[in-house]
């Protein structure tokens, strides 16, 4: 089981979609790939070894003990039940997850609220308009929208990392013409 890591303040509030089998028995998100933390560690999220992150041991350590308190990332998932494909999850099943993604958006006040993959943000609108960037404000949060982890250049994602750590250590809000027209 993953244990949500949530605090008042967080520099960025991670949103997934549901776990993997593999992450949801190590009790640690994205770690069945640990592509997302060699991400996050790559762009200066993290400051860990790159081969503490591929043990697993190590890498819950990390998850448990610094990921809220040393660097002030949080962690949720919009459906707890771990899946191998998202195309197994069924409708209504994420209702319960976007209130609580709210609420802990509403109450927390992450700088920046950052959806891992187009299917978590659009799963939280309840639409299919979401593109990568930027997004709207929700509650007073700065809205990003990454590509998921696992498929294509890591390059990319590090740049996209990059953005939301700037964003996020920078006090004023994303100018509105930043922002995608609705």
């Amino acid at each position: 089981m993953i244990t949500y890591k949530v605090s008042k303040n967080a520099k960025i509030l991670f949103v997934g979609i549901n776990p993997h089998p593999g992450s949801y028995r190590r009790g640690v998100p994205f770690s069945n790939n640990k592509m997302f933390w060699y991400l996050l560690n790559r762009s200066g999220l993290l400051q860990e070894e790159e081969a503490h992150l591929k043990d697993d041991l190590l890498l819950k350590r990390i998850y448990d003990g610094k990921f809220l308190d040393c660097y002030r990332l949080n962690f949720v998932n919009l459906v707890d039940r771990p899946t191998i494909d998202v195309t197994e999850l069924k409708k209504g099943e994420e209702l319960a997850g976007v209130r609580r993604a709210l609420r802990i958006i509403q109450t927390c006040k992450p700088k920046v609220v950052c959806f891992i993959g187009k299917i978590a943000c659009n799963t939280y609108h309840g639409s299919r308009q979401c593109d990568w960037g930027w997004q709207p404000p929700i509650a007073g949060a700065q809205v990003y929208l990454m590509h998921f982890p696992i498929r294509g250049p890591a390059e990319v994602r590090v740049k996209e990392l990059k953005e939301i750590r700037r964003a996020a250590n920078r006090m004023a809000p994303i100018p509105l013409s930043d922002l995608p027209e609705r």
